[in-house]
């Protein structure tokens, strides 16, 4: 018999498109980079600058209308293009007009700017609910693990933007079109292939191991050419070079989903002509109704199958609410320190070029977290059925101490305040969207994982406007140079770091609620996955 040539989409075609897309989708977590330019030609004093910065916030992480036009067609049946398209439009119509605003050609009064800025964050849950919703219905089995990748990658491409941002030479306001014209580009390229496919179908694991193995290969060789480039004075022509190496990293998923797709399509036109193989796709299916059980508020809930909630039915949950609160304190104090760290420097000492590492390095800790989050706890749940909850509530813990780190002041506590916050900052991204798919199903997972993603603008707005912006200019002098020394940022981050502890305690005893949850129906079903 004829063998059937490899199918143009697969389920690798698909994960590698969505990692090459979310390399690029990052640009909230630039705005570092530019914010100083930003408050320089608008005349912004840091209250107005944290209000652009919430509105960012809201706009990164309140991805409610994405993952509503995500949900909108019955499972099997998605566009994920349609989601990455309207994405790729939010990004052009927002940062065009921030940088014709940064330029001088058309300034823009700061409630346009905050809407400028909400739209184009926006694009960012846009490209991020498409891939995550997309990779988790082509791995059910390894949802951690493939949630890890897709947020891992998302989590380096602030410091991938900011090697083209250096490498190029350019300035922030050229950067700023850098941002509206090239994740815009790259998602029209490669949005075709982004498609959801049979989950039931068998593949082999080592292929997903390699694109796990590709993200931490590009965040280590990351950190090695940004320590490098402050320890060393490394010339032009050596910084192309490298850059071009990180490029070959980036696109690398390319040349492993080739590979992976030969066989699969092998196996596909075997099993296809395989009735037991069709009676065990029925037992899976099976398998993953039972799995995709909802979590209500009670031990006979957590025992019995559920149909998937949509996403009032969610919000009626404690869970929900409960996880809400955890990631408001999580999610909420790391975006105020990332937003705020240029001017945290700037009070301590540090130069331009230490800040902008300062973001760079911030990337590698937040797809340290993301990455490891998920491989870990998908490692955890498997052995022993242990709630994911729990690692959500370590993190929280040792975030605290991050920001204690930082209040202090004292010298390189940033640098390792920083770390801490931004490895745990990261954790949440990858925990929280495995446990909504975990406790309420599949069928609205896009729509209820950023219904709880709300948190992150809420505790932003509240820790960052209204805790750290009205302490900084409280601090500052009257003659308008800005404040200096630890006492700008000392109370504001102690206060995060007891927000922190409060949201441990509160991801703790969401952990209590779901144990028997998690152990008697997570756990059973991936060990019917694994027995198949």
């Amino acid at each position: 018999m004829a063998m059937r040539r490899p199918r143009p989409r697969t389920r690798w075609s698909a994960l590698a498109a969505s990692a090459l897309i979310q390399c690029f989708a990052g640009s909230s977590y630039c705005f570092g980079i530019y914010s100083p330019a930003l408050k320089a030609s608008q005349r912004y004093d840091q209250s107005a600058l944290d209000a652009v910065a919430f509105f960012k916030d809201i706009g990164a992480n309140a991805g409610v209308l994405s993952g509503f036009l995500a949900s909108w067609a019955p499972a099997g049946r998605r566009r994920p293009w349609v989601v990455l398209l309207a994405g790729a439009a939010l990004c052009a119509a927002g940062y065009l007009p921030i940088w014709l605003a940064v330029a001088g050609v058309a300034p823009a009064p700061l409630p346009l700017m905050c809407v400028y800025m909400l739209l184009a964050a926006q694009a960012q849950t846009f490209f991020n609910t498409a891939d995550v919703v997309c990779a988790v219905e082509n791995f059910p089995d390894r949802r951690g693990t493939v949630i890890g990748i897709m947020k891992g990658f998302l989590g380096l491409s602030g410091a991938i933007l900011v090697q083209i941002y250096r490498t190029l030479h350019i300035g922030p306001t050229t950067f700023i079109l850098m941002l509206a014209v090239l994740p815009t580009a790259i998602t029209l390229m490669l949005m075709y292939f982004v498609d959801v496919h049979d989950s039931h179908e068998r593949y082999n694991k080592r292929f997903l191991d390699a694109f796990s193995s590709i993200a931490v290969t590009v965040a280590l060789y990351l950190m090695i050419i940004i320590i490098c480039d402050q320890v060393f004075t490394i010339s032009s022509a050596v910084q192309s070079v490298c850059f071009v190496i990180l490029l070959l990293l980036v696109l690398s998923p390319v040349a492993v989903a080739v590979k992976a797709q030969k066989p699969e399509s092998m196996q596909h036109e075997e099993e296809s002509t395989s009735e037991q193989r069709t009676g065990l796709l029925s037992r899976e299916d099976v398998a993953e109704g039972s799995g995709s059980t909802a979590l209500g508020g009670s031990d006979q809930d957590l025992s019995q199958g559920k149909e998937n909630l949509n996403v009032l039915q969610a919000m009626g949950k404690l869970n929900f609410w409960l996880l809400f609160v955890a990631m408001a304190c999580g999610m909420g104090s790391g975006l105020a320190t990332v937003n705020n760290i240029s001017q945290i420097g700037g009070s301590l000492g540090y130069t331009n070029e230490e800040t902008s590492t300062l973001v760079s390095l911030w990337s590698i800790w937040n797809f340290s977290g993301r990455f490891g989050a998920g491989f870990i706890s998908d490692h955890f749940l498997r052995l022993r059925g242990v709630g994911r909850p729990l690692f959500i509530g370590a993190t929280l813990l040792i975030m605290g101490v991050g920001h204690a780190v930082i209040s202090s002041g004292l010298p390189g506590s940033l640098y390792i305040g920083s770390v801490l916050v931004g490895l745990c900052y990261g954790c949440q991204w990858a925990l929280m969207p495995s446990i909504t798919s975990e406790i309420f199903g599949l069928n609205h997972f896009g729509t209820i994982f950023n219904m709880v993603a709300v948190a992150s603008p809420v505790g932003s707005y509240i820790l960052s406007v209204r805790v750290v912006g009205y302490i900084y200019d409280m601090e500052s002098p009257p003659d308008g140079h800005g404040c200096q020394g630890k006492k700008c940022f000392a109370l504001s981050f102690m206060i995060m770091a007891c927000v922190c502890v409060f949201g441990s305690a509160v991801a703790f005893v969401l952990f209590v609620r779901t144990r028997t949850f998690y152990r008697r129906v997570v756990y059973a079903r991936l060990q019917s996955f694994l027995e198949k």
